[in-house]
């Protein structure tokens, strides 16, 4: 069998594995594909989200919360009311807002109480833009060719929050990804699964910060009890995965071993405002049985080592497996492949780069056709990748959640589908046309459709679509046909 060429090769990097091909095209990494992909394992490259906004958890949540209070104030004040005018001789002078009022003429207010003052911009959304704008005119721009911006991505749905559960997690949903995901994408499994489940964002989103221990002292009156949301979640999808092996009876284990683990809100004993702390007082107290192993009850290292032990076990290794195979190559993954890279989580103590890297070790991983359709999030980052455009948040924000993905907001904790079926509805295909054609009619006058669809897709290109671009009866209607072809929207 002929081994695919270096071209090939470099366009399978970039598609499959990358985030697509820039300005540069195919060509960028063509002398040794392969090579680079493993460079951006060894070197650990996670482009970091710059940005004035985008500050630490505690402090999101500190000016969260004084955003809180403000409203909650101007909502209690009084409403000025003006007095009605009156005369020495009429007494109270009719309201003029009805017949004898033009439309649109302003009230005859006392000057002194003015227009009321603007709305203060809605902090959630205003630090969420910048997120956005953080990744997708800046980080997904960086790398050559982007194995640690899509790791990211992948682990960010894998560990799901979502914008829409509240203002908490709203303002969070960046800095959760940020601080739990990026800096362990080429990490091991269980210092990224500890940093994500005691980050405030995850505690919040699963209600944790709700989950008392029913013998706890601060159960002592009886009225409160376990939430079980963040122990459920953590087996079935962070973890073991659903047929991993555990029951209903280990879900409300865990969730004893986590009680205590909250967020501080104000001034507090726990520790600062806006940051994870072990609350002993909402704890379960006791040994408790997890899967057949037994944690003593010392305070919050019962959960991390019930987290250390979920993070080596068997089906942890492949759950993870299905996952990335699933992802990153079919949606029906073969057990060889799935078993490869299980066999390599399980011996490395779950070294998550020698994983990748026994991935990429795979000829699965670089068989030339183009099995997997990129989801919008993925779609639009090749567009924006390959044009070059930088379009404003709310607009990047707008097109995601008109093709179905709106950003950091799956329908629940389980994130966004993985697979073609998923994502190649008459729908959401309907909307990347629009989002096509937007981005093509932006596009520079110089650009040559047919120069820029060789660069961008190389030997992955077909026939087919070459004549389409080229019959184009104009520029933008060459470029959207090249961004809506078989070869572009696949990887």
């Amino acid at each position: 069998m002929t081994q695919p060429s270096n071209d090939v090769h470099a366009a399978i990097a970039l598609s499959r594995f990358g985030l697509g091909a820039d300005s540069n095209g195919v060509a960028a990494i063509a002398s040794d594909p392969r090579g680079a992909l493993r460079e951006e394992i060894t070197e650990r490259f996670v482009p970091v989200p710059v940005g004035v906004e985008l500050k630490p958890t505690a402090d999101l949540l500190v000016a969260l919360y004084d955003f809180q209070e403000q409203r909650k104030q101007a909502r209690e004040q009084p409403v000025a009311v003006a007095a009605t005018p009156m005369t020495a001789n009429q007494g109270p002078q009719p309201s003029r807002s009805g017949g004898d009022m033009k439309a649109g003429q302003p009230s005859a207010l006392p000057k002194a109480m003015g227009p009321p003052p603007p709305a203060a911009p809605y902090l959630p959304q205003q630090v969420f833009l910048a997120e956005v704008e953080a990744r997708f005119n800046g980080t997904i721009h960086e790398p050559l060719i982007g194995f640690g911006e899509r790791l990211a991505m992948f682990w960010a749905n894998h560990f799901a929050v979502s914008t829409s559960s509240g203002e908490e997690v709203h303002i969070l949903a960046g800095a959760f990804e940020r601080e739990a995901i990026r800096p362990h994408v080429f990490g091991r499994f269980s210092d990224m699964l500890l940093a994500v489940e005691t980050h405030p964002a995850m505690l919040t989103f699963l209600d944790n910060r709700q989950s008392i221990g029913p013998d706890s002292k601060a159960n002592a009156k009886g009225k409160r009890g376990l939430n079980e949301n963040l122990a459920r979640e953590t087996l079935e999808l962070h973890t073991l995965g659903v047929d991993g092996g555990y029951t209903q009876a280990d879900v409300t284990t865990l969730a004893r071993i986590i009680t205590g683990w909250t967020v501080v809100r104000g001034q507090s004993p726990l520790g600062p405002s806006g940051t994870f702390a072990f609350n002993a007082n909402a704890h379960e107290p006791g040994d408790q049985t997890l899967l057949g192993l037994t944690y003593a009850d010392h305070g919050f290292g019962q959960g991390r080592e019930a987290l250390h032990d979920l993070s080596r076990h068997p089906a942890t290794a492949r759950h993870i497996a299905v996952k990335l195979v699933r992802h990153f190559v079919s949606d029906a993954p073969r057990p060889a492949l799935v078993q490869k890279l299980s066999a390599t989580f399980t011996k490395t103590d779950g070294d998550l780069s020698a994983v990748y890297l026994a991935l990429l070790g795979s000829d699965d991983a670089w068989d030339p056709k183009l099995a997997k359709i990129r989801s919008p999030l993925e779609y639009v980052i090749a567009l924006l990748r390959a044009s070059g455009e930088k379009p404003k948040p709310n607009v990047i924000v707008g097109a995601l959640a008109a093709m179905g993905q709106p950003f950091w907001a799956p329908s629940g904790p389980n994130g966004f589908p993985d697979t073609v079926d998923a994502w190649a509805s008459g729908q959401g295909l309907s909307t990347r046309m629009d989002v096509a054609n937007t981005i093509a009619n932006a596009a520079s006058p110089q650009v040559d459709p047919r120069r820029f669809v060789s660069d961008s897709l190389g030997p992955l290109l077909s026939d087919e679509t070459l004549r389409a671009v080229s019959r184009a009866e104009t520029r933008s209607q060459g470029l959207a046909i090249a961004y809506l072809s078989p070869e572009f929207q696949r990887r």
